[in-house]
């Protein structure tokens, strides 16, 4: 185990090797640097055909998302079925997430985290504290907040009562690191403020092994997910990705954070699907990828996408398109070269979400223009001619469910002149602060109708 010594706010200790981590959560891996996107849906797959029965399977759903929109639903979607792909992305630049960035460079890992906390195991007492402690943020306060990390990373926070030793072990020891990783760099003065000790327990692990599968495949066992559950980063990387937007007036954007909520520059917690921040000065033409210098499109990248998210895209019983922001939670998962192709080429369910309210990103827009968004992303119209598809938005949309009371306009005509006839209106909630949101149970109910037949007509 790493040897840990806290003296006067310094860390010191002996790292660890992999295989010194504790058995009950590594003894069914091999993590070297050198791990691989499919460590993690191979190991757990294993694993779940060891416990399977005779029993028919549940659907399979493959769920572009973002950290925020749909985490209202999983835990509803647990209920259907636990054989969900969640492909995220790994280019949000704000909150806690930017500084950890900031220094340590890396992939953002918030939405991520957000996602296998939701997963997360709460069955018993030490399921719920191990999620406590993974989820917990530090006081906004830079003070308050730096006392209250050390009391977390030298084990005197009431966090870590009821922690046992082995996961006390493994989860220390990665939060150890990643203080190390800090104090490393002594010009770049690390901000703890509104901090998540998961975003810091993932960096620490991906900085080790040099891998962000292994970390999310570590994050999993120790929130111990479902095993047939998948988060997969669309972009596999060590790196730091940055997002770019061109407005159809040609302005670009630099930034995820600054196209869907951009800030006065001070932390603050920003809810990213009713922000009132003002609206764009004309509406995003595209999305795409940019280098870490400059900031025109001289600097634009092409990331590979991850394999695994492929693999998964050709066997899942239905596809949605999760709610949330359009251009900046779902379009960069889509924007990637192989995923159009896939999505186009399968005759499964493919489900459009439509957000209930309007936001930066979206204002002004029907339900016609969120399928128009969706199709252009995966055609990469907008992109290198050399990329290009020309494929009608049914091929990629062909079933769209909407919120009762929402916001956006449903545009019945331009909808089946797109190639979508199939609309069906879902029960929903009004909260104080999102707005019009889908009620959950409604929701997972109306997948569940859809994807029983496995057949489009």
């Amino acid at each position: 185990m790493m040897e840990i010594c806290v003296l006067g706010g310094l860390v010191h200790y002996k790292p660890p090797s992999p295989s010194s981590l504790h058995p009950h959560f590594l003894s069914k891996t091999n993590h070297h640097n050198s791990t691989s996107s499919s460590l993690m849906s191979s190991s757990v797959s294993a694993e779940c055909l060891s416990s399977s029965s005779t029993t028919v399977e549940p659907p399979s759903l493959l769920v572009f998302s973002g950290g925020t929109g749909f985490n209202g639903v999983v835990e509803e979607l647990k209920k259907l079925t636990t054989r969900v792909a969640h492909v995220l992305p790994v280019s949000d630049d704000g909150g806690s997430t930017a500084e950890i960035v900031r220094v340590l460079g890396g992939p953002a890992v918030g939405d991520i985290r957000s996602r296998c906390l939701r997963l997360s195991d709460e069955s018993t007492s030490e399921a719920l504290a191990v999620r406590r402690l993974l989820g917990h943020r530090l006081p906004l306060d830079p003070h308050e907040a730096k006392k209250d990390w050390y009391d977390i990373v030298e084990g005197n926070h009431s966090l870590w009562d009821e922690v046992s030793r082995p996961y006390r072990e493994t989860i220390g020891a990665f939060l150890v690191y990643f203080q190390n990783e800090i104090l490393r760099r002594p010009n770049e003065r690390f901000c703890f403020s509104n901090g998540s000790i998961g975003n810091f327990f993932f960096a620490g692990a991906r900085i080790f092994f040099q891998s962000l599968d292994a970390a999310i495949f570590l994050f999993s066992r120790v929130s111990e997910i479902p095993c047939d559950s998948l988060v997969l980063p669309v972009i596999s990387t060590n790196d730091r990705l940055t997002l770019g937007c061109e407005l159809q007036d040609g302005t670009i954007i630099r930034g995820q954070n600054e196209i869907s909520h951009p800030s006065s520059g001070t932390m603050q917690t920003v809810d990213k699907r009713h922000c009132s921040t003002c609206a764009l000065p004309t509406k995003i033409k595209r999305v795409f990828y940019m280098s870490s210098e400059g900031n025109n499109l001289l600097h634009e990248v092409f990331p590979p996408v991850n394999p695994s998210v492929l693999e998964q895209l050709t066997s899942m019983d239905c596809i949605v398109y999760a709610m949330g922001s359009l251009f900046t939670s779902i379009c960069p998962s889509l924007v990637l070269l192989g995923v159009g192709e896939i999505i186009s080429s399968r005759s499964c369910r493919k489900v459009l979400l439509l957000n209930g309210t309007q936001d930066r990103e979206t204002s002004g827009f029907t339900a016609s223009c969120f399928v128009t968004a969706i199709a252009d992303a995966l055609n990469r119209t907008h992109g290198d001619p050399k990329f290009r598809l020309k494929n009608p938005p049914r091929c990629y949309i062909n079933t769209l469910l909407v919120p009762k009371d929402g916001q956006v306009v449903v545009d019945l005509k331009q909808l089946s002149e797109q190639g979508i006839n199939d609309v069906r209106v879902v029960e929903s909630v009004r909260d104080p602060k999102h707005g019009i949101l889908f009620h959950s149970s409604s929701l997972i109910n109306t997948l569940a109708g859809l994807v029983e037949s496995r057949v489009i007509l």
